[in-house]
């Protein structure tokens, strides 16, 4: 069987802000055949991307290969000239990133950005171009396929934002393909039509694939191996029924046994938490677009959404992509003013809009977006990222100041030293952990959680969410939690609502242990992922059906 990869005791170094270099990838020997997927698996700053990009003969800014040999269908990326190595990129092997919204310039159609690629390697005509990305947004599962490429970037939702980045990297038919944490932003049903979709189109081509992920369920069902990482070196590899059935080593152990949260429920709460609710709206409708003749947007994302929060307990908001989920929270906040409906939160009406809100209301309500990528400055330190909730809301400065962001660093579990970083410096998961450190720093009541896990390996996210409930219970926090993981959602709410096409179709108490109702609930529920790497080819949901129902 031929290798399109060989990866021979490669050495990645990264500079400290004394100016010393360390390693953080030590000695990674791979070989990848066509047609094979291979997935990297381990912990947030494990070396998994860092090792990935070196595919395509890049290493982040301040970090070098220092040695080793990386070779990709003969071609050395390592020693390999700029030039030659651009020429490869797209054509030869191609990158599906983390965030698909950093990825997306918002000045550009969808359809200008993914056949760019055809066009700095003129490799077609730009109508076949079109052609060829039409079916690669029909074979991805992506709604109006003709159309979709009309639209620009913000007028899609994250799944489908993920989705398009795909076929962006799929375009110019490489051979190998780097998959970064593809499905992180989609929910369970679209997860597993992406799934299918990535195996049908790597294996009609016989793409050789490497698979960062966090998300050993998933890589259950597309890798064919698994090499595990932990700071820079390879704990094991073996093939995916080996790892997960007879994992050697005990780091790998630790994530098969993080792979589902205490699901075991949460304690009673007290009597005193039953009287009036911390947070609830009332037919609360939102949208996008310019106000029609009804008064209402063009585009209406949530329609007449009607709950409550209690104090001290959490609401999980589950459903697919695009069903509103987002656009709720952002209408809670303030950030997209709701065009009707009543919110009501510390039993004071709110504002619409979050500049019409009071500073002490500003404080108590905040919201963790989704990607860390696009709500960081980029061209700021963490330490200063933190330390603006700290005097804006508190008045912190100086000596004061700079403690509490050591404080906020140690609650989040990151490491003071990281302070004087700028978010492209970190890995993903570090970069979700300081989007919620600054959350954290306004000391609110309420947090509106937008998928703060879905970019967290699973030791990592079993630990922010242990994190959460211990917050909670020494600051009375409430939170809303949106996720399509609905293992993380079952471990900390009280309560679960799913939503779909803007409405609310089913409320669950997890403690009841009730099955879902609604057919659509059930779908959901029957499309998570097991540990197991023939349940995505044996599962057999028609979802259209269960969707219309």
């Amino acid at each position: 069987m031929t290798n399109l990869v060989e990866i021979r005791g490669l050495t990645v170094e990264a500079t400290t802000d004394s100016g010393r270099w360390i390693q953080i990838l030590k000695g990674i020997d791979l070989d990848i055949a066509a047609g094979e997927t291979v997935a990297f698996i381990g912990e947030s700053g494990s070396g998994k991307t860092t090792a990935a990009m070196t595919l395509l003969g890049y290493a982040r800014p301040g970090c070098r290969i220092s040695g080793g040999t990386v070779t990709v269908d003969g071609h050395d990326m390592v020693t390999l000239p700029e030039k030659d190595r651009a020429a490869l990129r797209g054509t030869t092997v191609a990158y599906v990133p983390q965030s698909a919204a950093a990825a997306f310039n918002p000045a550009s159609t969808i359809m200008e950005q993914v056949i760019e690629v055809t066009r700095i390697h003129r490799l077609m005509p730009p109508d076949e171009a079109r052609r060829r990305a039409v079916a690669l947004f029909r074979a991805l599962s992506l709604p109006n396929p003709d159309s979709i490429g009309d639209r620009y970037p913000h007028q899609v939702s994250g799944g489908q934002l993920q989705r398009l980045a795909a076929a962006m990297a799929l375009i110019g038919d490489p051979k190998v393909v780097i998959f970064d944490e593809p499905t992180t932003a989609l929910d369970v049903t679209t997860q597993v039509e992406v799934l299918r979709a990535f195996k049908a189109v790597t294996a009609q081509h016989r793409i050789a694939c490497v698979y960062v992920s966090h998300d050993l369920a998933v890589v259950a069902q597309i890798a064919d191996r698994i090499m595990v990482l932990r700071n820079g070196a390879v704990q094991e590899t073996g093939s995916v029924h080996d790892i997960l059935t007879r994992p050697a080593h005990p780091y790998t152990q630790e994530l098969l046994h993080a792979f589902h949260p205490d699901t075991g429920g949460r304690e009673a709460l007290p009597a005193a938490d039953s009287g009036a609710p911390l947070l609830e709206i009332n037919t609360l409708s939102a949208g996008y677009g310019p106000p029609q003749s009804n008064g209402q947007p063009l585009v209406l994302a949530v329609k007449g959404v009607s709950l409550q929060v209690k104090r001290g307990t959490n609401l999980g908001i589950i459903g697919e992509s695009g069903c509103g989920k987002s656009t709720l929270a952002r209408a809670i906040a303030g950030i997209l003013p709701a065009c009707k409906g009543d919110i009501q939160f510390n039993g004071k009406e709110l504002w619409h809009s979050a500049r019409q809100r009071s500073h002490d209301q500003l404080r108590d309500l905040q919201i963790v977006f989704q990607h860390a990528d696009t709500a960081l400055n980029p061209a700021k330190s963490i330490e200063d990222i933190l330390g603006r909730p700290l005097t804006f809301y508190h008045g912190l400065r100086g000596k004061a100041r700079d403690a509490r962001v050591d404080a906020l660093l140690d609650m989040v579990r990151l490491p003071r030293a990281l302070r004087h970083r700028r978010p492209a410096e970190l890995s993903g998961g570090q970069k979700q952990r300081v989007n919620f450190a600054r959350a954290l720093a306004a000391e609110p009541k309420l947090i509106l959680c937008d998928e703060i896990t879905s970019a967290l390996d699973t030791v990592v996210a079993a630990a922010v969410i242990d994190l959460l409930k211990e917050l909670q219970r020494e600051l009375g926090l409430s939170y809303v939690f949106i996720s399509h993981d609905l293992s993380v959602i079952e471990a900390i709410c009280d309560e679960i609502v799913v939503m779909y096409r803007g409405q609310t179709v089913e409320t669950i108490i997890p403690a009841d242990r009730q099955p879902p109702q609604h057919p659509y609930s059930k779908l959901l529920f029957s499309s998570v992922p097991k540990l197991d790497p023939t349940w995505l080819d044996t599962l057999n949901i028609d979802a259209d059906r269960m969707r219309v129902a």
